[in-house]
Order: C-alpha cells, then structure tokens, then sequence
C-alpha cells in the first residue's frame, strides 16, 4: 500500500479508520454526554450591568441601589384628534385603566398622568396620556406575567373604542421581541438545512455523501451548544450565543467535511483504492483543516480582548464549535468514510451531474485562472483596484447600537412604541441620569434635581415625562430623561451631550460628594461604540499577529504569511464598505426591508474582522496547501498555482455556495443587527471566493514567482512539514484493518 507521511491528522484518520466501530460510537456518546451536561446545568446568561464607561457604572449602580423591575407605558390617545386630555370621556378611559391595573396582583405601582406634579405625562397638544405601571416581582419574570396585564389593557380598549388604549414597556416588548426572534430562527434553521443540503447534494451527486457534511455540522453545533454551558457558569454568555455557534458550526463543519470528502474522492477517481485514498485525504485535507481551525480559533480568540462581556461569551461560543468541528472532521468522518467505503455514493440523484467529471478541470475557472495567469500583472491591479471602491465607503464608517430602531415595525408593540416616542420624543427609551450621595434627599440635592427637571423641560432637546426615583436607603436617586432624536441618531447623540457636558454639571453634579452617571439607548451605544474602537487595535493586532506565525510555521514562508494577510484584509475592508453603503446610507432599503438608522451596529464590525478573517483563511490555507503540495513534487511555480487553485476550485465553490447561502437567510430576518450580519458575512464570502482566491490569489503568486516561498536564513530552524503525501514509497503502516464491514447505526 502507498505510504503517506506521518502527521497528527493522518494518525488521527488510520487510528479512526481501524477502530471504526470505537470512533463512530464514541462521537455519538461525546454529543449526548455534552447534550445531557449542558441541560443539566444550564446555559447561564449574562446579566444588563455588564455595560462599559459612564453606562455601565450607572447601569450597576441602579442594579445595587434600585429592585429590578420592569416598567410598563400605557398610552391614551385620541384616535381622530377630537378628544383631549381634559374632556371628560378621555379622563373617564384614564382612571378606568388605572382601576384595572390596579386590580392586578401582576402590578406594584400605577401612577396617573392627571395627578398632580405629573403633568409632562400628557402630551403638549393634550391629546396623548402616557400612564406608568410597575411590574411587581424580579423584572427577569415579568416577561412571564406580563399577560394579564395585556389583557386587562385590551379590555379598556374595548371599552372605549374612541380612543387609542396600547402597551409598551420592558416586559410587553420583551415578550413580543422574544417571540418573533424564536419565530425567525426557527424560520432559518427550516430553511438552512434543505438550502445547506440541496447544494451538497449538486456537488456531490449523492444521497450520502451530502449527508455526511450536514451530519457533522448538527452534531457539532449539538455538542457545542451542550458544552458552552460549563464556562458559562464563571463567564456568562449572552443569549445570541446559540445563533452564533449555528451560524458559526454549519459553516466549518461543512467545510472541513468538503474539504476532507472531495480529496478522498479524488483520489478514488486517480485509482486509489478506499483505504489509500481515505489516508492521503487524512495526511493533506486532514492537515489543513487542522491548520485552517486553529487559525479561525485563534481569530475568534480576538474577541477576548475587546473588554466586552458580549464578546467574550461570543468567543467562548465560537471557539468551542470550531475546535468540535475540527475534532470531528478527523476522527468521525474518516471512520465513516471508512465504514461506507465506496458505498458513500449511495443514492445518486438522477439528472444531477457532478460539478466536474473525474480527471476533468473546472471549466469556468479554468477559463478564468489561464487568462488570469497569462496578465497578471493586469489581473492584480484590476481586482485590487476592484476591492479598493468596495471599501471606501468603509471610511465613512459610524458604530451605534441599534436600540428600537433596529426592530421590525410590523409588530404592533413598535407601532406603539413609534407613537410614544412621537407624542412624548424620547419618552419610550429615556436616558436614566443616576445620582450616588450620602443623601440624595438632602436640600441641597432635592433643589439640584428640581434644577434639572426645569431646564430639562425648557430644553428644545429634551424634555418630559422626567420621572425621579429614590431609592429606599436614601443613596441613590434616577431621573429618566427623554431626549430628541431616535436614540441613536445625531439628534440624540447631541441632546446627551448637553445633558452631560451642560445640565448636569450645572444642577446635580454641582453637590459636593455626588457621582452622577448616565446610561440609555443613547449613552450606553455611546460607550460601547468608545470601547470598541479603543479595543479594535488590540484585537486586530493580536489575530494578525499569532495568523501570521501559524502562517509562516505552516509554510515555512514569511512572503506567503504577509501575503495571506493582505489578501484577507483586502477582502474584510471590501466588506466593510458593502455594509456602510447598504445599511448606513440606506441603500436597497425596500429590497432588504429595512430602514436606515445611520450607522452599522455597534458590534458587528469587530465580530466580523474575527469572524471572516477567520473562515476566509479556511479558503486560504487549503488552496495554498494544495499548490505547496504540487511545488514539493517538483512543479514549478506558475504550474503548482494553476494545479491547486484547479484542483481546489470546485470544493471552494461549492463551500463557499453553502456558506453565502445560510448567511443570506440571516439577512431575511427580522432584526436590523441580523440583517447586517447576514449581508455582511455572504458578501465577504462571495468577495473572499471569487475576487481574491480566482484572481486576485494566482496574479499575485504569479508576480512573485519563486519569491513565494521565500524565508530568511535565520529562520531556517523552524520545523519542515511536507505538504505533499510520499504516496510512492513501500508502505510501512501496519496493515490491521478488520476485514469486515461493521454495522453501526448512525
């Protein structure tokens, strides 16, 4: 039998193939165990003080002085203008609604806006009435008894026809925001599978062997989500997680599966026979994903650094499924290509064709690759060029956190909610101004807060209802005030600077011993946009950094690891500024169905560099693998180029098809911060598999020439890895496979 050179992946696939049965059996124990623990401990979710800045200490200061409730908002509006808040039949509906809740158990507090000292509670033109209700119990089980406050509301509605009687508040649109994000994920888990399996099936022609990448995946993404519950118990993740590690596991487990599947089919059609095949596609295919993983894991680990406790529970999501993933395309996927052999072509489709016939070349990349190589230096300067207008708009490039605005408006709490928010600007989502002193009931503090609540309501930028609160010790007091502006917008981001850099320290923050703090929509998305700009350096440095090591131990070419990383940069700045000029300049608004709110989510920016940096060296390793591979068997530099970049082009396809396909369902959702994910990651994919690897890849290497695989003499010592398998040699791996096929029930 052919020997192939000894690696930790091809012992990992001989160890597998022989002990099948083991493998096999041990990965499905290793997914429930993980399935199992999880449920048993359970997934600990981060908590809402875990903010950053000025935000962040208010954020916990409300947190230790204040119980944590939930707020309603109950509005009472005239439906044609007719009634005001001083006829007698709008004043009727107000106390009527105020009787029903305060009927409730569900309901601590009602306070009234036609109560004295509550006047800013109606609206200027007395039309609109905004009634506050406090949610009795912790404000994480609100969401759960919120109903029969919902109820109690839609009855007045009943009851007085002539006005408008809606609800809005954190656990009325907790409920209804959970439940459409539940309805949108399930919609995208229903759709991925089919979409995921149906290009599988086009790429391989076969029943099984497409099954095989999607089985992997589920099982990892099964695993990792059972796993994730163990370091969440020290370092909470936030609830997105579970998203992140689908979006995140499908696409890897399907890729290192691709990547490992078409390598022992090629071999296959060279003649080899199962075994030969599976050990050569274990010691190439193998060994790539294992430098390709590590390298996503590596970029992923980059999220530890941000000082978010988002993105950390976001890397430890992340890098769990990758290392899965990675784990089990070296053991379980061999072991099952072991077992079905040649029966791995099972259910062939008919009239579905391979993307190529044995021994055959790509055409249209073939086509593309000639005439790239025959005008390189033509090919470099238009891609580049190309890439260089996809990401100038990235220059104009603006955080926010998306707030309310990001949310669909076809549910009836936003329509609501936009109706607050236009009788009473700011009122739905206020900037909470927290105060910490020995006493905050004291004179002098009592008239510092009535200083503020006045030239708050004189202020064009802001205005009521002001709500103040004290807590029970005395030491703390919070004064909600709405700001102009849609909460995230310039409007917004100039009111609270005036109630920071003017208001406060005028009234409040004039008391001696007092510290003032301000968190919101507006202040926290303020924060959190500093933190991650003052982080990104760190993070960019840290996943380029150790990339470019593993790059230049991997291929022993520090021209080949400077390259790669130019080349990926190239293609996440294109990115960058696709996603400026659709979702912060509002273009393909009706197509995308979405509205613009003037900047790109706060923390997207980052999870993408992390994130594509990461899948986009997947591409890049096993490409460049396969021409190193052809130039230590002797072929010169411009043939190995156009040998792997042939020979990889149809699983990079067909990978990268997969991945743009789930990645555009993400965009279908209803989320603005999905969308801009969704979009974001296809586009980079497309840009990474067309644009840089079948262009702008082979000019460059083609240009350098044998430059490629330059390395100073002083780095001479690292260790040589050869990347193309001794296929010719005597074999001298013992032969100690069961003759047997062993029946395992997957």
């Amino acid at each position: 039998m052919p020997q192939t050179r000894d690696n930790l992946a091809l012992r990992a696939g001989r160890w597998s193939a022989r002990h099948r049965r083991t493998a096999i059996l041990g990965w499905l124990a290793f997914v429930a165990i993980a399935l199992v623990l999880g449920g048993a401990i359970g997934t600990r979710m981060l908590e809402d003080d875990s903010g950053s800045g000025s935000s962040g200490r208010a954020e916990r200061a409300l947190d230790a002085h204040f119980p944590d409730t939930a707020q309603e908002a109950i509005l009472v509006q005239s439906r044609d203008g007719s009634l005001t808040a001083a006829d007698p039949a709008f004043r009727e509906a107000v106390r009527d609604v105020e009787r029903r809740l305060d009927a409730l158990p569900e309901i601590a507090s009602v306070e009234s806006p036609l109560d004295g000292g509550h006047g800013d509670r109606v609206s200027e033109d007395g039309r609109s009435a905004l009634i506050q209700a406090e949610m009795a119990g912790d404000a994480e089980e609100a969401e759960d008894h919120v109903q029969p406050v919902l109820d109690a509301v839609a009855a007045a509605q009943r009851a007085h026809p002539q006005l408008r009687i809606e609800q809005f508040g954190d656990a009325s649109a907790d409920r209804a925001l959970s439940e459409r994000f539940e309805e949108d994920f399930r919609q995208a888990e229903l759709l991925s599978l089919p979409i995921t399996l149906l290009i599988l099936v086009v790429a391989f022609g076969a029943l099984v062997a497409a099954g095989l990448p999607v089985l992997l995946a589920l099982t990892s993404v099964g695993a990792a989500l059972g796993l994730v519950a163990i370091p969440s118990q020290i370092w909470p993740v936030d609830e997105a997680v579970s998203s992140v590690i689908l979006l995140i596991g499908m696409a890897v487990g399907v890729d290192y599966s691709l990547f490992y599947m078409r390598r022992e089919r090629e071999e296959r059609e060279k003649g080899r026979d199962e075994r030969s095949a599976l050990l050569v596609a274990a010691a190439t295919s193998g060994r790539a994903v294992l430098v390709s993983g590590m390298t996503v894991m590596i970029a992923m680990a980059g999220m530890y650094l941000s000082g978010s406790d988002i993105f950390t529970g976001m890397a430890t999501g992340t890098l769990i499924v990758v290392g899965v993933a990675m784990l089990g395309s070296v053991t379980v996927l061999p072991a099952m290509l072991a077992w079905l052999g040649d029966r791995v072509n099972t259910g062939r489709v008919p009239l579905v064709h391979r993307l190529r016939r044995p021994g055959e070349d790509p055409r249209a990349w073939s086509w593309v690759l000639d005439r790239v190589l025959r005008r390189p230096w033509l090919s470099a300067i238009a891609a580049t060029a190309l890439l260089v207008l996809m990401a100038i708009p990235a220059f104009g490039l603006k955080l926010v956190l998306p707030g309310a605005e990001g949310l669909p408006r076809d549910m009836a709490v936003m329509q609501t909610y936009d109706r607050i928010q236009a009788a009473f600007p700011g009122g739905p989502t206020p900037a909470v101004v927290v105060v910490e002193a020995d006493d905050v009931r004291s004179p002098q503090m009592t008239r510092a807060i009535a200083d503020l609540r006045e030239q708050v309501l004189a202020a064009d930028d802001m205005g009521g209802p002001v709500g103040v609160r004290v807590s029970e010790d005395g030491r703390a007091a919070a004064i909600d005030v709405p700001l102009a502006g849609g909460g995230t917008d310039d409007v917004s981001n100039a009111a609270l600077e005036r109630l920071t850099d003017e208001v406060i320290p005028a009234t409040v923050g004039a008391v001696p011993g007092a510290e003032v703090n301000v968190t919101g929509m507006t202040a926290g998305s303020r924060d959190f946009s500093d933190l991650m700009a003052s982080r990104a350096p760190l993070v960019f440095a840290f996943v380029l950094g150790l990339a470019f090591l593993l790059l230049l131990v991997t291929f022993r070419s520090i021209v080949i690891a400077v390259k790669s990383i130019v080349l990926n940069l190239l293609g996440v700045a294109a990115s960058y500024g696709v996603l400026v000029w659709i979702f912060q300049e509002g273009h393909l608004e009706g197509l995308l169905g979405f509205h613009a709110n003037g900047g790109i989510t706060a923390w997207l920016p980052l999870f993408l560099f992390v994130v594509l940096f990461g899948l986009s060296m997947d591409y890049h390793v096993f490409i460049l693998s396969r021409i190193r591979e052809g130039f230590d068997r002797g072929l010169g530099t411009e043939r190995a180029i156009s040998a792997g970049i042939k020979a990889t082009a149809s699983v990079v396809t067909s990978a990268a098809i997969v991945m743009v396909a789930v990645f555009s369902i993400f965009a279908t959702l209803s989320m603005l911060e999905f969308k801009q994910m969704g979009v974001g990651l296809a586009t980079a994919v497309l840009i990474d598999a067309t644009i840089i690897r079948a262009v702008l890849l082979p000019a460059v290497m083609k240009l350098l020439g044998d430059w490629n695989w330059y390395l100073p003499r002083w780095l001479e010592w690292l260790p040589r890895f050869r990347h193309e398998p001794a296929v010719d040699e005597p074999a001298r791996v013992e032969e100690a496979e069961e003759q047997e096929r062993v029946p395992v029930a997957v």
